[in-house]
């Protein structure tokens, strides 16, 4: 599949053939990865994950529940990606509502790891990583709240950017949770994620968290020969597989020969990311799914009366989903509110402190992204274990910041490894110069 940077210089011509051939390569490549082939017009085409809007489209979130619905309307980076000369170009399968880290739970069935169609792509952009890995796709946007854009891009093998929040539009993605969601790209390589990023950043007044600040083309100024001071948080690396660790190990050692300063950390607030995290995003949840009722939104399932008609219209989301929207009931219920949810906010402007304290000696900070490989599809049988693997990106979500995932290395499987960079809010910069440094002077062979 040729590159971004090398598509924007074909013709119109060129890139109609080019859809054709992704068409019947995504038909024939087994993955799933892809849930129709719609077309927003001309341009190069970017695959779209299925909970942004796109006008026209059936935008599903990969439910049952929004079976039937037909987006009215554009998300900003629809009309931003427009501007820019690229096209929408089919829906990406994803778990339901964007609820999980390994595309499992899609009403349009599992998609499979390009590296090994027993293996979950990871989630919940499964589908936008898998094509993008697959050779099925140029570039892909996905959306991450927890590690979704990143974990995948980790196990696929390709480069996944979350921004820092407020940097790229909202408006027009399904809201998951609102605190923490972010749009972004899943590319071939850094270069192609910079173009991309740079074509779906702006400020947007339809969004009240968009960010005033000024935007500077990333791409434009990519330095590869810039030196950085990276951050080694050393008792992250604890709880990952011997593989991840080797991984990271030659990683450090490949920053240092490449002129990075290296400088050691530790993070005392990571044992608290998990539970933050899931109180904090199943509340902002449970709020922005109670509008699928049937009556305002969603496909209504009628009952003998309103209450069963509620009953079985919910009926429609899948297991996962019931279990956050639990979740974010009860966190939220009278006499747990200030128990569970209040702390979440208080641990959660600590976490984003104690980043803050490393950045004041350090440009990025190293981590891992997941504490394994890509696991076997249908192994992830006790969503705890679920949870556990967003371990190394979720309070990245937490406090703000971009972060992005590039493969570094694969284990004695063949499967991909992924490694985390992450920089300070609202320099996107530095994220991007680190890791095209990285890939450069690691040289990761697909």
């Amino acid at each position: 599949m040729i590159t971004l940077k090398e598509a924007l210089t074909k013709s119109k011509e060129e890139l109609n053939a080019l859809k054709v051939e992704m068409e019947a390569k995504a038909k024939e490549g087994g993955l799933n990865a892809y849930i129709d082939f719609a077309s927003a017009g001309d341009g190069v085409p970017i695959l779209i994950k299925d909970n942004i809007q796109v006008k026209n489209w059936a935008i599903t979130s990969g439910s049952e529940i929004l079976q039937g619905y037909v987006a009215p309307y554009n998300a900003t980076v629809i009309e931003n990606l427009k501007a820019k000369g690229f096209s929408a170009f089919g829906r990406a399968n994803m778990d339901e509502f964007a609820m999980g880290s390994t595309t499992e739970s899609s009403f349009y069935g599992v998609t499979k790891n390009p590296h090994g169609k027993d293996r979950v792509p990871g989630g919940s952009s499964g589908g936008s990583a898998a094509a993008v890995a697959g050779g099925i796709a140029i570039a892909a946007l996905g959306s991450d709240t927890g590690g979704s854009i990143r974990q995948p891009a980790s196990y696929c093998g390709c480069v996944g950017m979350k921004p820092t929040y407020g940097r790229v539009s909202r408006f027009g993605l399904a809201s998951y949770a609102s605190s923490l969601d972010q749009i972004g790209p899943i590319t071939q390589n850094v270069e192609d994620s910079a173009i991309l990023y740079d074509a779906i950043a702006s400020h947007d007044e339809k969004d009240s968290t968009s960010s005033t600040l000024e935007l500077v083309s990333i791409a434009e100024n990519l330095d590869v020969n810039r030196k950085l001071t990276i951050a080694v948080i050393d008792n992250y690396i604890a709880e990952a597989g011997q593989d991840i660790q080797d991984a990271y190990a030659n990683t450090v050692k490949v920053l240092k020969e490449a002129g990075h300063t290296i400088v050691h950390k530790n993070m005392g607030n990571t044992k608290y990311d998990i539970a933050t995290y899931y109180i904090v995003a199943t509340a902002e949840a449970t709020t922005n799914l109670a509008r699928f009722d049937g009556i305002r939104y969603g496909k209504r399932v009628k009952g003998k009366n309103l209450e069963e008609t509620f009953r079985n219209t919910r009926g429609q989301f899948g297991d996962e989903v019931k279990r956050r929207i639990l979740l974010g009931n009860f966190v939220l219920s009278a006499g747990y509110y200030d128990a569970y949810y209040v702390k979440a906010q208080k641990v959660r402007h600590l976490i984003r402190d104690e980043f803050n304290t490393i950045f004041e000696e350090a440009d990025l900070i190293l981590s891992p992204v997941a504490p394994t490989v890509a696991p076997k599809i249908g192994s992830s049988h006790d969503p705890l274990e679920m949870y556990k693997s967003d371990m190394y990106t979720i309070a990245i979500n937490l406090a703000g910041l971009p972060a992005i995932s590039l493969p570094v290395g694969k284990n004695s499987e063949g499967m991909p490894i992924g490694l985390q960079l992450i920089g300070k809010a609202f320099n996107e910069q530095a994220v991007f110069d680190g890791a095209f440094s990285l890939e450069q002077a690691i040289n990761y062979i697909k």
